[in-house]
């Protein structure tokens, strides 16, 4: 990893097709307001049940990304 400083935040991303859809949806919706996302980390992956079929799938993400300070 090159010199620098990396921020985190944790975020989770569902689907109703799957975790790995789930992640990317996350990863996605992220990277429309973030700069230089750098890694990915999936943190948590849980569904969500109604009458006895999955309804909902979520991946809770842990992104970083390079801080450049305030601007």
């Amino acid at each position: 990893m090159a010199d620098g400083v990396y921020k985190f935040i944790e975020l989770a991303g569902t689907s109703d097709k799957s975790w790995e859809e789930a992640a990317a949806n996350a990863v996605h919706t992220a990277a429309k307001t973030l700069e230089d996302l750098r890694i990915a980390e999936i943190v948590e992956l849980d569904m969500q049940i109604e009458n006895g079929r999955v309804r909902a799938y979520r991946a809770k993400v842990k992104l970083s990304f390079k801080y450049h300070g305030e601007k």
